[in-house]
């Protein structure tokens, strides 16, 4: 039986952007069902003890950077270290995700949060930037005018809050993670598991 997974998101995070292809093809080669969850990753940290990342300590800091350049050249996935727009305002961009995802499906949500997250990893661009951000929903082939005037409607940032709550409810604590069932794989290094779990069905 194919299996559903529940991806939850950061749209400022390198981690996310580094496996988003990944679990998206993963998925495909499986026949699952993926459903993008873009929670507030802050409130994640305040209830799961993780600290956002300014407040990290410089060792901890510098070996993110070291992990980064590995797995950039590790995956040949061209992200830039210390994008200049980063971090990115999220509220209007995940808005528009998550209205997406329960106006028009999994499928364009996906797609929309995957390029905002190119824009900013790779392209130098502030998806947090109302006219960058139409742009990119409209490469993802959507109306942006219409999908922008759907993402501010006060009703998704509401969704957000209780969805941030449910992951917290879940165990979930850090950003990317994969939920099948029970069982959480956090981070894009994970997703070897993922596709083993994923192949068992």
């Amino acid at each position: 039986m194919p299996l559903h997974v529940d991806y939850y998101a950061s749209l400022n995070s390198p981690w996310t952007h580094l496996g988003a292809a990944r679990i998206e093809a993963m998925c495909a080669r499986h026949g699952a069902s993926p459903r993008i969850w873009p929670v507030d990753f802050g409130t994640i940290f305040a209830g799961s003890g993780g600290l956002p990342l300014p407040k990290r300590s410089p060792q901890r800091q510098a070996y993110r950077m070291m992990e980064l350049r590995r797995w950039r050249d590790h995956l040949g996935i061209p992200i830039t270290l210390q994008p200049r727009h980063f971090p990115t305002g999220e509220a209007l961009s995940s808005a528009c995700v998550i209205a997406l995802r329960e106006t028009a499906g999994d499928a364009p949500a996906i797609r929309l949060a995957h390029r905002v997250l190119k824009a900013l990893w790779e392209e130098e661009q502030d998806p947090g930037d109302e006219a960058v951000l139409a742009a990119l929903i409209g490469e993802c082939g959507l109306d942006a005018g219409a999908v922008i005037a759907l993402g501010r409607e006060p009703r998704w940032a509401e969704m957000k809050e209780r969805d941030t709550q449910a992951a917290l409810a879940r165990g979930v604590f850090g950003a990317p993670s994969y939920v099948i069932g029970d069982e959480i794989f956090w981070g894009q290094d994970r997703l070897e598991f993922v596709e083993r779990r994923l192949a068992k069905g």
